[in-house]
Order: C-alpha cells, then structure tokens, then sequence
C-alpha cells in the first residue's frame, strides 16, 4: 500500500502538471483572444481614419469650395440691376463654371445624398454656360443686353439643392471640428 507520503507527492506532481498544462491552454487562448481584439481594433480604426480622411477631403476639396463659389455667384447675381458684362461674364460665368468642375471632378467626394442635388446643378450649369456662349460669344448688340437665363426654357436654377449642399457643408464642418468660435 503507497505511503502518504507517495500519495502526496503523486497528488501534488500530478495536479502541477495539470495545472501547468491547464495554463499553458489558457495562456494560448488568452494570447489568441488579444491578437483577434488588436485585429478588430486595427481594422475599426483604420475604417475610421479612411471615414475621416473622406470626409475631410469632401469638406476641403468639394463642399467649401462649392458653397463658397454659390455664395459668389449669389450675391453677384443679387447686384445685377443692369447690364453688367463685368459682373455677369468674370464673377457668374467663372463661378458656374467653377462649381461645375468640381462636381465633375470631385464626384468620388459627393455624399450619396447629394448626388441628385450635384446632378441637377451640373445639368443648370452646362445649359447656362452653353447660352451664355450662344449670346455673349456673338457680334450682334442684341444679344449683349439682357442677363443670360435659361430658367425659362425649362433648367431653373435649383435653390433646393444649393440649400441641402450648403447644409452638408455646416453639417460635416461641425461633425468634425466642432462649433466654430
């Protein structure tokens, strides 16, 4: 019959091995269970960085360049009172045309709400621009007298998408950088 102390050392051998190996599993799975957690984080932050880098690029390369340009075009437009070639030809033209490319250019940067908004100023863009070419790039006197409108033959301006643009812009400049002093 073993001896207590064979007993004993036998339990206490047996259950450090145990232990040991018990452990060493335990060890493994923690190990595991860290690497899968860094992988998430990494891959979480990294979408987040690519979420706030576009954003970043659609404020500073599409958004405010566009609102600024409406902004110029609008209060130009505001001081026409009369014929003004200066006026309609340098501040309106250039700032259609302005606003134009960059919708066309930066159209990876247009938030999928406002695709439609960004086509409908395209499209009132491209039908001014092609009537201010008829009329202004002419000889004949009579076409340099009235301000250029294609709003009557059906391509309006459209307010509505200048004011949803004009609103992602305060929407996404406040989502990032918070109230401006």
């Amino acid at each position: 019959m073993p001896g207590f102390w064979e007993i004993t050392l036998g339990g206490l051998l047996g259950s450090g091995i145990a232990s040991t190996v018990a452990g060493a599993l335990l060890l493994r799975h923690t190990r595991t269970l860290e690497s899968e957690i860094a992988r998430q984080f990494d891959e979480r932050l990294r979408v987040f960085e690519s979420t706030r880098l576009w954003k970043e690029k659609c404020l500073s390369q599409l958004l405010g360049p566009t609102v600024m340009q409406l902004a110029r075009t609008k209060h130009a437009f505001e001081r026409w009172n009369s014929k003004n070639l200066y006026l309609e030809a340098r501040i309106v033209r250039e700032g259609n045309l302005v606003i134009r490319d960059l919708l066309l250019n930066n159209g990876h940067l247009i938030p999928p709400h406002l695709m439609g908004d960004a086509t409908k100023l395209i499209e009132h863009y491209d039908r001014w621009l092609e009537e201010f070419d008829a009329k202004r790039l002419k000889d004949s006197p009579a076409t340099q007298d009235a301000f250029v409108f294609v709003g009557p033959e059906g391509f309006p301006f459209p307010t509505d998408s200048e004011e949803r643009i004009t609103k992602a812009f305060h929407q996404l400049q406040q989502e990032l950088y918070g109230r401006a002093l």
